[in-house]
């Protein structure tokens, strides 16, 4: 228990370090007083006492003790981030401008894609392009996009020359905390290499990555595509060559533990290999045998960090099972995390170690009691023996992938944005034939190393295993509805999800007796609460449509759009911050209301006056200004608050889009010194939104029939002439207009120019939600 308590404080550690950014020093410091106080017992003692009171035991460790092992990770984690100050620390050369050449090696496989080859290389010199004054000795690790160049290896000395830059980042993902996590801070796209003379590296590497090359290469001429790519992933780890229509199905289908090499792939196939052998050797000689396969196929695909960490839990796994002793499983788990968070705190980042660990996770606390529970269910039908039999391929080939999957789910969705349901069908169809993939598999690229004529004639044993494993997945793919997408997942709501799960698991006699205290109203209220909150997920929830929203906020502009993916966005926010908070909070998740884009379409007044008081509670992740900076008092007050929040603004030029995903793009038309015309589309769908329109940018303005047309200034006449009406000919009007307008707006001529067509209004109809599929389009209104 005790080491239990320690990793998992050490850990804590590493996650306090990278929120809170104090010098290694301080955290060494801090450590340091702790274990003054943790070898002082009577001070401890009395802290524990105050602290915590008679319940203190509870933690079988004194609490200085376990403070001193969190600041001890909070200092591992500090002191592996790089000196980003050092001059010579290649990431301060990024960005310059100039073209420059670096010498460096290659420390990793390459990565060979169907039209470029990631690499990955740690520089040692560097100088401007074309010359070789100025060149100085560098350090740091850079990735590198070039051309396919088959002849480069691992441990290769290069030449590479381009521009050097930050890695890039967007609104879908961070090219440049991902490869930050690995060490990497700069990035050459499009580079020029050259390979010199001599090969550094370390041996043991180079002799493995030349086995994982020459396997790959065999792998290609024992089968034919597309099952020579997937077995190169399942075997090798090289996904690159897999189809995309055929990765797509392997995502939706949530089988994609099967290609990748991570816990989640390894643990299931050792509890496979050990429950075959064990039947032949008994469970002992099974295990070892299952981990000597774990060894054999770790160094078949190259041996890096990825696969030698997916080991280590699949290995742990096994032997978690094997001793049969929660307890006993969950100290190593977690001493194996903290032991791979000290070797590189940032694993804790890494995809790959949170499903394996989680996946191990479940094998652990519900494998064995799934099993026990199917076995006493099948008793009562049937002979102890008989269940026991039963029992034997439907835990192998279904509940462990259940227990698996309960803790793995979680993380895919908050990851991924959808959950998928046919997951627990197509699992248990293609694990069975997983086992002779990897063994035939694999003994047919080792004898066709050797002699590729005998490597052929074990490969037509695999080939149709692994044509059934794609067909299968390709047929469970085409299930309408088998991936059901969820948008993005709060980090509260995967908190919530494990907090939840791991107390019914570890606290359910006391809450079973807690409950039964409960009265019958109680049970009425928790079931009440979480019935609205499921709803009110539910009607937050992406459902594939494109929703806009204009909202009722007096006598301005707000519209809100929910685009089919789950992104959402904000353009302008009107007058009253009341009304605008009440519009949002209504349509955005209860703990989820983080917006994509707040997109300032005028700086007017009348416009932004609602967004400084908003922003905290509804805080946007970028922004897009167009206009002037100052326009009004309002606009200075929301630039301040922006900047002080560290949110990104970007100016609006003409001719920008925004990809909102899923094929949806809202395009600045024009860009003028009131603010932008807009057009939002999907598909088929067209809505012009001419929140910021002047008359010079209205007559230089072709655009062609539209769907939604919004009436700029609240129906103000100049600025919505009728023939401009007339040729966007829309199926549709909005007009956003307070009922006690004071200008007197909408303007009659402008009403008179829509001729009868269909408007909607706030002043008349409240706020208005227009839904699209990209071809049809429906309305709904507060007020009818």
């Amino acid at each position: 228990m005790n080491l239990l308590w320690l990793s998992l404080t050490f850990i804590a550690g590493i996650l306090l370090g990278a929120v809170i950014a104090l010098p290694s020093a301080v955290w060494l410091y801090a450590a340091g007083v702790l274990f003054i106080v943790s070898i002082t017992r009577p001070l401890w003692l009395r802290f524990s006492n105050h602290i915590f009171g008679e319940r203190h035991n509870l933690i079988p460790m004194p609490i200085p003790v376990l403070i001193l092992i969190a600041a001890l990770g909070g200092a591992r984690y500090q002191s592996s981030l790089p000196n980003l100050s050092d001059p010579n620390f290649i990431a301060n050369f990024n960005d310059n401008g100039e073209k420059i050449t670096v010498t460096g090696v290659i420390t990793a496989f390459p990565d060979l894609r169907d039209t470029y080859t990631n690499l990955r290389i740690e520089a040692q010199t560097i100088h401007p392009y074309g010359t070789v004054t100025g060149q100085r000795e560098i350090h740091g690790t850079l990735q590198a996009r070039i051309d396919p160049y088959p002849d480069l290896h691992y441990g290769d000395r290069v030449v590479i020359s381009g521009y050097l830059k930050t890695p890039p980042e967007n609104e879908d993902f961070s090219y440049r905390d991902y490869l930050a996590r690995q060490g990497v801070y700069s990035y050459l796209s499009g580079a020029k290499i050259t390979l010199l003379g001599g090969s550094q590296g370390y041996r043991l590497l180079k002799a493995v990555y030349a086995i994982k090359e020459k396997a790959l290469a065999t792998t290609y001429q024992l089968w034919p595509d597309p099952e020579a790519s997937l077995l190169a992933g399942i075997l090798l780890g090289v996904e690159s060559g897999i189809p995309t229509p055929v990765t797509v199905d392997f995502k939706n289908t949530g089988t994609s533990h099967i290609i990748a090499i991570s816990g989640f792939n390894i643990t299931i196939i050792a509890g496979l290999f050990a429950s075959t052998f064990g039947r032949i050797w008994g469970p002992r000689k099974g295990a070892v045998a299952a981990v000597l396969g774990i060894g054999l196929y770790t160094l078949l695909v190259g041996a890096d960090a990825a696969v030698v960490r997916a080991a280590i839990m699949g290995g742990l796994a096994l032997f978690a099972r094997q001793v049969g002793r929660r307890p006993l499983g969950l100290s190593m788990l977690l001493f194996t995390a903290a032991a791979m968070t000290l070797f590189n705190p940032d694993t804790l980042w890494d995809l790959g170690f949170q499903l394996s660990f989680a996946a191990t996770l479940g094998l652990i606390l519900y494998a064995e009691p799934l099993a026990n529970r199917f076995t006493r269910l099948v008793e009562g039908y049937t002979s102890k023996e008989t269940a026991n039999k039963i029992s034997g391929p439907v835990s192998e080939y279904f509940l462990f992938t259940i227990a698996a999957q309960i803790t793995t789910l979680p993380l895919m969705a908050y990851h991924f944005g959808r959950i998928s349901w046919i997951a627990l069908i197509a699992n248990p169809v293609i694990l069975p034939v997983q086992p002779p993939i990897m063994t035939l598999g694999g003994a047919a690229v080792i004898l066709g190393i050797i002699w590729q004529p005998l490597g052929a004639l074990a490969a037509h044993l695999v080939w149709p295993f692994v044509l059934f494993t794609i067909r299968a997945v390709e047929f469970f793919g085409t299930f309408a509805g088998g991936s059901l997408p969820i948008g993005e997942l709060g980090i509260f709501w995967l908190l919530l999800f494990y907090g939840v799960l791991l107390t019914c698991t570890f606290a359910s006699t006391m809450l079973r007796e807690q409950l039964l205290k409960l009265k019958p109203a109680v049970y009425l209220t928790i079931l009440s609460i979480g019935t609205i909150i499921i709803w009110r997920a539910a009607l937050t929830a992406p459902d594939d449509l494109l929703h806009i929203t204009m909202l009722d906020v007096g006598s301005g502009d707000a519209l809100f759009i929910e685009t089919p993916g789950g992104r959402n966005l904000l353009i302008n926010g009107g007058p009253s911050p009341a009304l605008l908070a009440n519009g949002l909070g209504r349509r955005m998740p209860p703990f989820g209301r983080e917006m994509d884009w707040l997109v300032i379409a005028s700086p007017r007044l009348g416009q932004v006056e609602a967004l400084p008081r908003t922003l905290e509670r509804y805080p946007p992740a970028q922004v897009l200004w167009a206009g002037p900076s100052s326009a009004v008092r309002a606009a200075d007050y929301l630039r301040k608050d922006l900047t002080r929040m560290n949110i990104p603004v970007t100016k609006a030029v003409s001719g920008q889009v925004l990809d909102l995903g899923d094929g949806a793009a809202l395009k600045v038309v024009a860009c003028g010194d009131q603010g932008a015309i807009l057009l939002l589309t999907w598909r088929n769908f067209h809505a012009l939104l001419p929140l910021g329109a002047n008359a010079n940018d209205l007559k230089n303005l072709n655009i062609g029939q539209v769907d939604i047309l919004m009436l700029a200034s609240q129906g103000y006449a100049p600025l919505n002439p009728p023939e401009w009406i007339s040729m966007l000919n829309p199926r549709l009007t909005l007009l956003s207009v307070a009922a006690d307008d004071r200008s007197g707006l909408p303007d009659d001529e402008v009403l008179d120019a829509l001729g009868g067509g269909s408007l909607l209004r706030t002043d008349k109809h409240g706020w208005v939600e227009i839904t699209t599929n990209g071809e049809q389009v429906w309305a709904v209104v507060e007020k009818r």
